[in-house]
């Protein structure tokens, strides 16, 4: 069946060789003790405990993989529709590595029944996860604030799905806000190319009327804390080339690979760029190769680099500092290399002038720059980022409860702001 690529609406009632430039932000050279965060437990749970639970554990219970989450989106689908939301599937454009039996698409959803909606407030997350799988768990057999619930997106960021749409559901069921006051987004593919918030950003004055929102807020994990900002974010495909030769005459020929590790080791050793709030502009070589054998002196070298970037201008960051990594690696040799860099964008500021909660910036990148418009923006969410993408992601029960209070807030916030 051949797929038209339109809205659908449906209707429903490391620090690297001891080097001082590469250490990140607000962590210590001493090994770092990891926790998951902890908050007073009330002794009365909240009336939704039992709806965020089953729908948390529904969320990660599906595997949703970046590139595969057609069956987390049809879930949600299901279940805001059951629940009176007008759901419009936006399907994003298939490439070579999709399936087109499951085609990915962005789940967008509003209070029913205006088809035709004009929020002012966009509350939004992601629906993909990083790889392996991990199968959802719980450390007891009646959960309270201190149960441990664990699984892959756990944190990052179902936690922070679950604990938005519990929110508004709670606020309109209130009647503290009315139906056209928000819009719900959860996006596909924010753990690679953030190709989900994009196409959105893309469209969204297609829509009917054109999406014109006052604020909006981003769901991950930030420890239950109101974020100012963000590092911003560049990669770099490097390529050293030298000359071939046999290894018992190194003098006939240039190791590629020698090149290599020479500029890198300078680029590590380099600020390239730094500021009092954000920290130091951070490396991590990620991929390296180079050779054809041992006894052959390297003709070609590789390397593939992402760059935390901690300097500004938003839109023009990230170049900056990929242009300083051109010039120390010319500073080593100015005829070896080539660069295919992708320039990202530099730090990101958000709002997070909010009466009660604790303040703090982070050093991952957010869908946060991909959403395009003249809003104010918001970035929290329960769960530690320090436990997302490892084998031991989990939050606690508590940190959701709380983070469904938090979002109440934000919402309000936004709406009076």
């Amino acid at each position: 069946m051949k797929l038209s690529y339109f809205p659908v609406l449906l209707l429903g009632s490391s620090q690297a060789l001891g080097s001082d430039f590469q250490e990140p932000l607000g962590v210590a050279q001493a090994s770092i003790s990891i926790s998951i965060s902890s908050t007073s437990p009330s002794h009365t749970p909240p009336s939704y405990r039992d709806e965020l639970v089953s729908l948390h554990k529904s969320l990660v219970e599906i595997s949703s993989i970046s590139g595969d989450e057609n069956e987390v989106g049809n879930f949600l689908v299901d279940y805001l529709t059951a629940r009176g939301f007008v759901v419009q599937l936006e399907f994003l454009p298939p490439t070579n590595e999709s399936d087109p039996t499951k085609p990915r698409f962005n789940v967008v959803a509003w209070p029913g029944p205006d088809t035709h909606p004009s929020p002012k407030v966009l509350v939004t997350s992601h629906i993909d996860t990083v790889p392996p799988f991990i199968p959802y768990t719980h450390n007891d057999t009646s959960l309270d604030a201190d149960s441990v619930i664990a699984g892959r997106g756990s944190v990052d960021a179902k936690a922070s799905v679950a604990a938005q749409i519990v929110a508004v559901q709670s606020l309109l069921n209130a009647s503290i806000i009315q139906d056209d006051d928000v819009m719900l987004l959860y996006v596909v593919g924010e753990e690679t190319q953030g190709d989900g918030m994009r196409y959105f950003s893309d469209t969204k004055d297609k829509m009917d009327p054109p999406l014109d929102i006052k604020a909006a807020i981003f769901g991950e994990p930030t420890e239950g804390r109101l974020v100012c900002g963000h590092k911003g974010i560049f990669g770099c495909d490097i390529t050293a080339t030298g000359r071939a030769g046999h290894s018992g005459y190194p003098s006939l020929g240039k190791s590629a690979n020698e090149v290599m590790m020479r500029g890198l080791v300078r680029v590590l050793d380099t600020d390239l760029g730094s500021s009092e709030e954000f920290g130091n502009t951070t490396i991590n070589v990620g991929l390296l190769a180079g050779g054809v054998a041992a006894n052959v002196i390297p003709e070609k070298a590789t390397a593939r680099i992402a760059g935390r970037v901690a300097i500004g201008p938003e839109s023009d960051g990230g170049a900056i500092v990929a242009e300083r990594l051109r010039e120390v690696l010319r500073s080593v040799d100015d005829e070896a290399f080539a660069f295919d860099c992708k320039y990202g964008y530099g730090v990101i500021k958000c709002d997070c002038d909010v009466e009660g909660f604790e303040t703090t910036t982070v050093n991952y990148g957010t869908d946060v720059h991909n959403l395009e418009g003249n809003h104010t923006r918001y970035l929290y969410g329960p769960g530690s980022i320090f436990v997302a993408h490892g084998p031991d992601e989990a939050i606690r029960l508590g940190d959701m409860e709380q983070a469904v209070e938090d979002f109440k807030k934000l919402i309000l916030h936004a709406l009076e702001s």
